[in-house]
């Protein structure tokens, strides 16, 4: 990355961005929940790509979609460890997936946004309350 580049990549588009801005959540929460919702959308695309399940999903085949995503080559000077970093920030967004997964009995493919958003209020919330 070049330092007089800054870092624009758009998670979100902009309807996705709305129902996170209108979440009940702090601004890391926000954060956290637009990184899983670019996860789940990423995910599904190398579900998609590689023909498996996104539960199969290793932390290399995230690595290699993101060195060819160009949508972040359009916007990003990418080196070995910005591919790295958030190609960890997506197998780092499995976990609360998963989780939303089991408490839905659904396979995370057919997880919504609406669900994510309402599982990071939930956890929000047990935060606050505990």
């Amino acid at each position: 990355m070049t330092a007089n580049r800054p870092i624009t990549v758009e998670f979100l588009n902009p309807e996705e961005a709305a129902k996170v801005e209108a979440a009940l959540l702090s601004s890391q929460e926000k954060f956290l929940a637009r990184v899983t919702i670019y996860a789940l959308r990423s995910l599904g695309q190398i579900s998609a790509e590689r023909g498996m399940d996104i539960e199969e999903i290793t932390p290399d085949l995230v690595a290699d979609w993101v060195q060819r995503d160009r949508n972040i080559h359009q916007q990003v000077d990418m080196d070995a460890s910005f591919v790295t970093f958030f190609s960890n920030l997506i197998v780092s967004s499995l976990k609360p997936l998963r989780q939303i997964s089991a408490e839905s009995e659904k396979p995370i493919a057919e997880i919504t946004i609406e669900q994510v958003l309402e599982w990071f209020e939930r956890e929000a919330k047990r935060r606050v309350e505990t």
